[in-house]
């Protein structure tokens, strides 16, 4: 294995192992960190004039995308597996009272990014990453909502929660667009 082929590999086993952190400190987030605890309820934090949303939020829009880079660094079925592994973790980690919702709008989120990103990627990293992941927090957010609460009252604080996550992002992102290109670490 050349070095380039080694430092993808690297990268993309620290995303994905980041990637796999997110679920469960999302979960401990929504539970333990807030401006504002419910009662056997979410911890919420304040996303945006008049908006509030699950602590957890943030993590989830960097989940999103972690997960591109993960498929950016080792390809579709490592990405697959990621998500796979990701919704497991989701139902151990979520309470019990919202394991269903909670799986159910990580699974379906990953995949609706997964399915966004995969053919935009070759037009740029940092469009696709940001088209995917506002794709894949839409999802997230209504599946999550619906599921949970029946209602989906708190969508525009879910939203922007997560969207805000994905913008501090495009930096990062950026920066990775230049230096994969710099040093030849095209996409697996």
């Amino acid at each position: 294995m050349n070095t380039i082929d080694s430092m993808r590999r690297r990268e993309g086993f620290a995303f994905l192992a980041a990637f796999a952190a997110c679920v469960p400190a999302a979960n401990w987030l929504i539970q333990n960190i807030g401006t504002f605890c419910v009662p056997n309820g979410p911890c919420l934090i304040p996303v945006g004039p008049g908006l509030t949303a699950p602590s957890g939020v943030l993590l989830v829009g960097i989940a999103l995308v972690l997960r591109d880079l993960v498929q950016r660094r080792l390809g579709v079925w490592p990405a697959v597996g990621a998500i796979a592994v990701g919704g497991l973790l989701s139902a151990i980690f979520a309470p019990h009272a919202l394991v269903i919702a909670s799986v159910a709008a990580f699974l379906l989120s990953e995949f609706a990014d997964m399915a966004v990103f995969t053919p935009l990627q070759k037009r740029g990293l940092v469009r696709a990453a940001v088209a995917s992941s506002l794709a894949g927090l839409v999802v997230d957010s209504i599946v999550f909502l619906w599921l949970a609460f029946g209602d989906l009252q708190f969508l525009a604080g879910q939203v922007v929660g997560k969207a805000l996550m994905v913008l501090l992002a495009i930096p990062a992102l950026a920066w990775l667009r230049k230096r994969d290109a710099r040093l030849g670490l095209l996409p697996a």
